[in-house]
């Protein structure tokens, strides 16, 4: 899949900026506050009808603007025109494919496959349990629809449990705890569905990691990937077990109206030889193996959709060093179309030169040259 070009019209610094992309590496260039990540930004946009690094589209919209508007255009075996377009006076944002109108993101999840690297990585590897789901649940939800479903199925029961948790407090009638019961089993069952998708997914991811980490380190190192799911769980009956949690958390649940078991509280080890990267991996390791997830996401995405996924980093080569900035830079030539940004200091001595690269040059939300 190919992006061949994107207008961002009232898109955080960009006024009305028209990109041309190379379908090789398109190097984004620019000193800070240039509008280089917001063209990452809008990329994303593009893939998944959301941002990446902010929560309300309100925030992407140009100062003293009326909303914002992107277009790109995809090509694969046929092309695809994807327009954006968001009003602040009405707070709604529409998605247009080839003029149809796309009125929910689950149906554009998948569609155009994308992996970013940016540097708040850093949260997968160093930050709680619910970076590494996120991380997870993104690559899943972009191959698999029937995931994505039971995902936002589950995470629906979770808010309706929670609200009943939270009734139960004050009203404790007998039918409140029979509704209550019904939501527990609707938890369980589609809880042992993402389960089962996780425990697939590990299995199989870690072979992709492994690939990676060995081009990138060579042989130095061995990464690991661990799933630890249901707390203390000994590998007997799935459902039985998570019935026997919930059981045994009822009271605690009311106590504190809240889901207390399922896997909204599970966690993904990530390792270096056998030990916890969070707990015993430097800085230079935590880097690397964030780099890794990235690669191994695109290399997954490839192979079991079919599609050639865009790959975006974001400002990445300034946090390396010479060793493994070049190893990567290497292996960006294996992945098809690559999205780079950097500041127009980075030293770019160690990165091999093709003529089909783009380098575009950014000044104050606008192309400079290129």
């Amino acid at each position: 899949m190919i992006l061949s070009s994107i207008n961002l019209k009232n898109f955080r610094s960009h006024k009305d900026t028209y990109l041309n992309f190379s379908d090789k590496l398109n190097f984004i260039i620019g000193g800070n506050g240039q509008g280089k990540t917001t063209v990452l930004e809008g990329i994303y946009y593009l893939c998944t009808s959301k941002s990446n690094n902010s929560t309300s589209d309100i925030e992407a919209v140009s100062f003293n603007e009326a909303g914002f508007e992107l277009n790109g255009i995809f090509n694969d075996l046929s092309e695809n025109k994807v327009r954006i377009v968001y009003s602040v006076a009405d707070n709604k944002k529409h998605y247009f494919k080839d003029t149809k109108l796309i009125s929910r993101s689950a149906d554009i999840i998948g569609t155009f496959p994308v992996v970013i690297l940016t540097p708040s990585d850093h949260y997968i590897t160093q930050g709680p349990p619910a970076e590494r789901r996120r991380f997870v649940d993104s690559v899943i939800s972009q191959s698999s629809e029937n995931y994505l479903k039971t995902l936002l199925d589950y995470s629906k029961t979770l808010r309706q449990r929670s609200a009943l948790l939270f009734q139960l407090k004050e009203d404790r009638r007998q039918y409140l705890f029979d509704e209550l019961d019904a939501w527990t089993e609707k938890l369980i069952d589609s809880g042992l569905s993402l389960i089962n998708y996780r425990l697939n997914f590990t299995s199989n991811f870690l072979k992709y990691i492994a690939a990676s980490y060995k081009i990138i380190m060579g042989n130095d190192e061995v990464p690991g990937l661990k799933y630890s799911y249901l707390e203390n769980y000994d590998g007997s009956g799935l459902k039985e077990e998570f019935t026997r949690l919930i059981e045994l958390k009822r009271n605690e649940e009311l106590k504190r109206s809240s889901n207390l078991v399922g896997p909204h509280r599970d966690d993904f080890l990530l390792e270096i030889n056998n030990l916890n990267l969070k707990t015993y991996g430097s800085q230079g390791q935590h880097k690397t193996f964030q780099v890794v997830l990235r690669f191994a996401q695109f290399f997954y995405l490839k192979e079991i959709m079919g599609i050639v996924p865009l790959f975006l980093l974001d400002d990445i080569f300034g946090e390396l060093d010479m060793k493994r900035s070049q190893r990567i830079s290497e292996y960006l030539r294996e992945l098809g179309q690559a999205f780079i940004t950097m500041t127009d200091l980075t030293n770019t001595a160690f990165m091999p030169k093709n003529g089909n690269d783009r380098h575009i040059n950014l000044r104050s939300g606008g192309v400079a040259c290129g």
